[in-house]
């Protein structure tokens, strides 16, 4: 009788690609029954790994101080109960900014879990390495280091034209080429012209001066750009390569990398050379406005808050909360910086790891709706009330001269509420506050996008 696909699934093989070239030599080469199990071991499949039971427990560091919040509150409870039954999750906590980010069961904003031996792609997204830099200028005037920012920095879709690219390092060129997943020369092409923009959506650069010193403060807030999303976008094909084979009920965007593979190793050196990357266009922006005004900085330091961290065989994803613990950080040369929104102060932050904040804070001050829901609370107004309403006293500019309502503060929790909670929560002290001056954010790119002008063009 001929082999068949049928033969190969009572034998407790799941359907896969291989099935018809080992029919195929089963068949011509007329193996026995232990021949046949022999020819097989090659294709062992791994045993299923099932979801957990019931979920694993996490920390709740956050309530609802209003009406408006509730229904955020217990999204993001929820969805953590759904995430926390992922095969790898150990431990879990929620910080004060927690918001959602899809259906149930993906990792919220302002969310932390701990998987053993894996690396989750979906769990840091796209945004890798989404971080925060401060450099103190001293006693510069405020006006003069924003105005000096503005004519250097770059916000909006893709990346710096030729002849204006900010250097990326040689030697991270050639750590690209070697890894797995960084090697395509297009993307490293890619990585070199981002080099010192910021994008867009919540990104910022922010002046403003320490309450404690008077100094004169710049902060950026970015990610890793294009070349992030592209280590995202292989990341996420390749943990779903393995959830097929040893975990298919586990959702697919919690996918994950086992760690003592081939494959999470080469991940784990990937988002270490993407933070460098990151690193390094945060560095090449502050040091562009230090030599635009012919000055040196007093100080500088930063941290991630999007981005995995290990501890022996434990991985902390920070899906959008700080890290306080030094482990987590190999360079650390200074506080942790926490901001609000762009009329709030960045907090300069300092904390361990305890009971309820698994050596987290938070990142921010997060959203209760969505840009679109906020948009539509505020149709009552132009875009030019609410912007004099928000910003009154400060010095905000967009980029692409295009205001974004959905950036402006009442489009994030309340600032009060989370840093009230931060304390409640015991998360981490406050050390000092820059507060704001002004700040440049992308604004709303999509406005008069190229894109659009050229649609319209055609159909006129």
């Amino acid at each position: 009788m001929e082999f068949n696909g049928n033969h190969l699934i009572e034998l407790g093989y799941r359907p896969a690609k291989w099935f018809k070239d080992a029919i195929t030599h089963i068949n011509e080469n007329n193996l026995d029954e232990v021949q046949i199990k022999e020819y097989l071991d090659q294709f062992k499949q791994p045993d299923i790994i099932p979801l957990h039971e019931t979920a694993k427990d996490f920390i709740i560091n956050i309530r609802a101080e209003h009406e408006s919040e509730t229904d955020n509150v217990e999204k993001v409870i929820n969805t953590m109960k759904v995430l926390m039954k992922t095969p790898t999750l150990t431990a879990g906590a929620l910080m004060p900014d927690a918001c959602p980010t899809g259906p149930e069961g993906l990792i919220p904003v302002g969310g932390v879990v701990v998987a053993k031996n894996a690396i989750h792609p979906g769990f840091h997204s796209a945004d890798i390495c989404c971080s925060v830099m401060l450099t103190d200028f001293g006693d510069a005037d405020p006006k003069e280091v924003l105005d000096a920012a503005h004519s250097v920095t770059h916000f909006g879709y893709g990346g710096r034209p030729r002849g204006e690219q900010m250097p990326m390092s040689q030697e991270l060129m050639d750590a690209f080429r070697e890894n797995y997943f960084l090697s395509d020369e297009k993307l490293i092409s890619i990585a070199r012209s981002h080099m010192g923009t910021q994008g867009d959506g919540n990104h910022f650069l922010f002046v403003g001066t320490s309450k404690n010193t008077g100094n004169t403060m710049l902060v950026t807030h970015h990610g890793s750009r294009a070349p992030g999303a592209a280590l995202y976008d292989k990341g996420m094909k390749v943990a779903n390569r393995f959830r097929q084979d040893i975990s298919p009920e586990t959702l697919r965007e919690n996918a994950w990398i086992p760690f003592d593979t081939e494959e999470g190793q080469a991940y784990w050196e990937a988002l270490q050379l993407i933070r460098t990357w990151t690193k390094e266009n945060h560095v090449n922006i502050h040091d562009a406005v230090l030599n635009k005004l012919g000055t040196e900085k007093q100080d500088r330091y930063w941290n991630e808050h999007n981005f995995v961290f290990k501890d022996g065989d434990l991985f902390y994803h920070a899906k959008g909360a700080t890290p306080l613990d030094d482990k987590f950080m190999p360079d650390i040369t200074g506080p942790r910086l926490i901001p609000l929104n762009m009329s709030e102060p960045v907090l300069i932050v300092q904390g361990k790891t305890n009971e309820r904040n698994l050596g987290f804070a938070p990142h921010g001050a997060g959203r209760n709706f969505s840009r679109t829901q906020h948009k539509k609370s505020l149709a009552h107004k132009t875009i030019e009330e609410i912007f004099d309403e928000e910003t009154k006293g400060l010095d905000i500019r967009f980029f692409s001269n295009e205001i974004d309502i959905s950036e402006l503060p009442t489009a994030y929790k309340s600032a009060k509420n989370v840093r009230a909670q931060i304390e409640e929560y015991g998360l981490c002290e406050v050390l000092d506050e820059v507060m704001p001056y002004g700040c440049i954010m992308a604004g709303d790119v999509g406005k008069n996008a190229p894109w659009k002008k050229k649609k319209k063009y055609r159909k006129a």
